[in-house]
């Protein structure tokens, strides 16, 4: 009994020691897609402001490719003493991992550390694309099957899905170009290479306001109110597409919990700045605070959904 309690306590002080030298060097918030795209200013938003709580330098590190596993897989094999984290998404821990198997598990090889935010879905067009409204498109594509083309941030992400559910529930064909992120992906609808897109709102939002980007539908619930005019894809008339993206941090597995709650907690307040919701408001996106556990339940649930959405719509990979 007495050794127990001393083991108990050796462990106790151990996990404590962890987070009082934590963070002992630069501290790397592993980005899973392209520079220049939302899922990048976010964690550069969040880096800015969260160095200076953890008294390191907290930079940004870009890992693209692969629709996410790349940085997936990086950070689930990183060393896990809180140095290294990850800017995971809905793709990297939910759509991607329930479309095919990959080389790391969303749940067993992360540690949840803090939720970020959440963003709708809206569907773009070209500003040049001679399209109106989604009943426009629909009766165009049901004459003409696949004459457009419409871009993806890579197999296994939002707009992926939400493409895919769009053209199951419409009852329409086109042509889906995977990127690698949401960045180079809504560069081509820009330059009009690819003519649509499903990004979130924090991707597109400053491009619809320049006019460079036609909204057509917000593919969730409700309109939002930073595109009050643009009507809610069930009221277009094509009912079943809902895709919410939604952003937090992770750690790799094993990470001492003294450090995921010291981490969580420094988030949490990053997350509290003004200036910090402000950004993140301006470009689309709700702020969304937890605990490491409610995130964690977050991931299970959202795999579990996404994974009957493949089944029903008979998703592939390719």
């Amino acid at each position: 009994m007495k050794s127990t309690l001393t083991a108990i306590a050796l462990a106790l002080t151990a996990l404590t020691g962890a987070a009082q030298g934590f963070p002992s060097k630069t501290v790397t918030i592993v980005v899973p897609t392209a520079a220049g795209g939302g899922n990048d200013l976010m964690a550069r938003t969040i880096a800015q402001k969260l160095g200076g709580l953890l008294g390191q330098s907290v930079i940004v590190e870009n890992k693209a490719g692969a629709n996410g596993a790349i940085a997936s897989e990086y950070v689930a094999r990183a060393t896990p003493d809180g140095h290294t984290l990850m800017l995971g998404y809905i793709a990297t821990h939910a759509m991607n991992p329930a479309l095919q198997k990959l080389r790391y598990d969303p749940v067993t090889d992360f540690e949840p550390v803090a939720m970020v935010g959440y963003s709708g879905v809206v569907m773009v067009a070209n500003a040049a694309t001679p399209v109106k409204d989604i009943k426009d498109l629909v009766a165009q594509l049901k004459a003409k099957p696949e004459r457009y083309v419409y871009a993806t941030a890579g197999n296994g992400t939002a707009p992926h899905f939400a493409g895919e559910l769009f053209k199951l529930n419409a009852g329409v064909e086109m042509i889906g170009v995977p990127y690698k992120g949401a960045s180079p992906a809504i560069n081509d609808t820009l330059g009009g290479q690819t003519q649509f897109m499903f990004p979130s709102l924090f991707t597109a939002l400053p491009h619809v306001k320049g006019g460079k980007l036609k909204a057509l539908a917000i593919a969730g619930p409700k309109r939002s109110p930073l595109l009050p005019d643009v009507p809610t894809m069930k009221e277009a008339g094509v009912d079943g597409v809902e895709v919410q993206q939604w952003y937090a941090i992770f750690a790799p597995a094993k990470t001492p919990k003294d450090v995921v709650a010291k981490l969580n907690k420094s988030i949490n307040e990053v997350l509290s700045d003004k200036d910090v919701i402000k950004r993140m408001e301006d470009h689309g996106a709700d702020v969304e605070t937890s605990t490491p556990e409610q995130l964690g339940s977050l991931v299970k649930s959202e795999l579990a959904k996404w994974k009957a959405v493949v089944l029903k719509a008979k998703l592939t990979a390719n």
